[in-house]
């Protein structure tokens, strides 16, 4: 595996996190914790990416260049939607608009397949 088992750990837990919340019926306040649960689930994520890449002898100090690495590491497959994750990331934390909120929450099952298939990746 590597070196930052507790990033991993981490991310795995944020996952079973956003996975419970999803499962419940939406409501304003399930939709805003579902929002925020996938924050934590991205931040996690390109820590993870990172840590791993770093112990593969590459850098990558940003999220972007995370999913980057991370496709060049064969951890994900090349799919724009992980650009579109990113957008999506950056947009609930920088601002808040409820129409958007309604959208991004719509997506979190297609992410939430995302986050599984890296962590999949991870565990081989």
């Amino acid at each position: 595996m590597f070196s930052e088992q507790v990033v991993f750990q981490d991310f795995k837990r944020a996952l079973d996190r956003l996975k419970e919340v999803l499962s419940l019926d939406r409501t304003p306040v399930v939709r805003d914790s579902a929002i925020k649960r996938f924050e934590f689930c991205f931040d996690l994520a390109w820590k993870t990416i990172k840590s791993y890449a770093k112990d593969q002898g590459l850098e990558c100090n940003s999220p972007r260049e995370a999913i980057k690495t991370a496709f060049q590491l064969k951890l994900i497959d090349y799919d724009e939607q992980w650009f579109d994750l990113l957008d999506d990331r950056n947009s609930t934390v920088h601002l808040y608009r409820e129409e958007y909120a309604n959208k991004v929450y719509e997506r979190l099952p297609g992410y939430l397949g995302m986050f599984a298939r890296l962590i999949r990746s991870f565990s081989e």
